[in-house]
């Protein structure tokens, strides 16, 4: 039997990560539009949450991860990869690397270049400042009062100042801030924090509103369905605990459920290619072709290299007395390594002097394991990783059957495309060049992965960028924005689904390409952006 949830809403909001507690936010700020968000994972009452290093504790844990898997892949040597996704409120935001980074101004200009009225880099900068509240104050690229807190990291390290000083011998230019058009050059990241703690989406737009009468959280719910008449999107079917429930609104339902989480509920609802749909059994309402398809992801190179005569995390876990200071060192100041995001130093360059503008993107890291959540390893060593911000190669996401617990099939097929090759083999190439420069002759280095024994010939290089390839966590693309000429957009520039009224899906699926560099800041301004369109639009 299913129950209908008591209430009238104006919109239904479902996912309450990174998009959805800034859409809530915006929507519910009108007293008068009662607002209902519908989230899968619980609340973020666990310390790992809030303390910047419980990545390595959130990852791979079921409390805070989907835990999902991706396909083998073909292009890394038929290995599975693991698919971290946030499954609390907040979403990904709580788990991710904290790393503030917008993107290049060219790539939001390419998204106004095929034809999306508004989403240029002059369109999304003012955006970007509504949502901020950034330590480096207002200013014509930055601005204060937000809830998307942005801060400096608030630790170094001496090995990480040499490989900045490398990257310099190799003619990149040093930059303050990677986040005003052009990211190129080498810096230390902005991360979302506020005082040595991490700031989640939840944490900046949606518990400060959770006392307004109109907006209603729901967790533990997962949705099963939308709710779909005469062409409309009329509500949504979800479950908790055993029991079906539905609920019903008057004006919109806004999917923010993620690249990942999107696409599985159209294609429950019987939207996306027909093909995928039917032998599922499910009906079929709209056959879009383009739900779950144009995945794109930042595939990196997780080069390790031996360091001596220098500190790195490594030893300084080993080492118990080290390792208490740690913890007195954040609870006393806020400060050390507890505070570290994932990487802390950033470069941005071209993978060949022939690319128009930075293609790829170094984490740099002072501290080596085989995999998250895997133990560091017991020799001192740096990761230099190297990502390819602008790959060509497409994936998808589909489901497996149409139970909503049913993890999807994820399949981003990377290094599918020739070019992808070419740009991991020379990624490869600047990242030996990089770590041979006179700054670091003091420190030793030793290649430990892919190995010397890896040649500079390109198929070598390819074949070790499959075997050390491993995901940067920025899925996007699954609903693309495009226009309705296109057979594979899923939205219009005003995030609307092509073929349901009063429907639409904003979050990182609609990206129609990846931006260069950490994903989740674009997403928010997705969110920002797309809330103020549901506003002028009810109007």
């Amino acid at each position: 039997m299913t129950r209908r949830l008591d209430g009238e809403f104006d919109y239904i909001v479902v996912g309450a990560g990174t998009a959805g507690c800034i859409v809530a936010n915006r929507l519910s700020a009108d007293p008068s539009k009662r607002v209902l968000l519908l989230e899968a994972g619980g609340h973020d009452n666990w310390i790992w949450f809030h303390i910047p290093v419980g990545y390595l504790f959130a990852i791979g844990n079921p409390r805070a991860d989907w835990m999902f898997k991706t396909e083998p892949e073909p292009g890394l040597n038929g290995r599975s990869l693991s698919y971290p996704r946030g499954k609390v409120i907040g979403g990904s935001s709580a788990i991710n690397a904290m790393i503030s980074m917008r993107g290049q101004a060219a790539d939001y200009d390419h998204w106004r270049q095929l034809g999306l009225a508004g989403w240029g880099w002059d369109d999304v900068l003012p955006q970007f400042k509504h949502l901020e509240d950034h330590f480096l104050g207002d200013s014509e690229h930055h601005a204060t009062g937000g809830g998307w807190r942005v801060e400096a990291p608030r630790l170094r390290w001496d090995v990480l100042d040499r490989i900045a000083d490398a990257a310099a011998q190799m003619g990149i230019r040093r930059v303050a801030d990677f986040n005003t058009g052009d990211n190129e050059g080498i810096g230390y990241f902005h991360v979302n924090q506020k005082r040595g703690r991490r700031w989640s989406s939840a944490r900046g737009f949606l518990k400060p509103v959770l006392n307004r009468a109109n907006l209603r959280l729901e967790t533990n719910v997962l949705v099963d369905r939308l709710i779909v008449k005469d062409g409309r999107a009329t509500g949504v079917r979800f479950a908790r605990g055993g029991e079906t429930i539905e609920a019903h609104a008057k004006g919109e339902i806004v999917l923010c459920a993620g690249a990942v989480g999107s696409p599985q509920v159209l294609q429950r609802s019987g939207i996306g290619p027909g093909e995928w749909l039917s032998p599922l059994g499910i009906d079929v309402v709209l056959d879009r072709q383009g739900v779950g398809r144009n995945l794109q992801d930042h595939l990196q190179q997780r080069a390790i290299y031996k360091v001596s005569g220098v500190r790195t995390l490594n030893e300084t876990y080993y080492n118990l007395l080290r390792r208490g200071w740690m913890g007195v060192d954040y609870a006393l100041r806020r400060r050390g390594p507890l505070t570290m995001a994932p990487s802390q130093l950033g470069i941005f360059t071209r993978s060949d002097p022939h690319r128009e503008r930075a293609n790829i993107q170094f984490h740099v890291q002072p501290l080596s394991l085989d995999k998250f959540g895997d133990p560091l390893h017991r020799f001192p060593a740096v990761t230099v990783s190297a990502c390819n911000l602008q790959p060509t190669s497409r994936g998808e996401i589909r489901l497996r059957d149409a139970e909503p617990s049913s993890a999807p099939s994820i399949a981003p097929r990377y290094l599918s495309t020739d070019e992808d090759r070419i740009v991991a083999a020379d990624a490869i190439r600047v990242t030996r060049r990089l770590m041979r420069q006179d700054a670091l002759k003091a420190y030793d280095p030793e290649e430990y992965l892919p190995g010397p024994s890896v040649g500079d010939d390109a198929a070598a290089l390819a074949k070790a960028a499959g075997d050390i390839g491993t995901t940067i966590f920025h899925p996007v693309g699954t609903a693309k924005m495009g226009l309705a000429s296109d057979p594979f957009a899923v939205v219009d520039e005003r995030l609307r689904l092509f073929g349901i009224e009063r429907l639409r899906v904003i979050d990182a699926s609609v990206m129609p390409t990846i931006t260069s560099g950490n994903t989740n800041t674009p997403t928010a301004m997705i969110a920002d952006k797309g809330a103020a369109m549901i506003i002028d639009d009810a109007r």
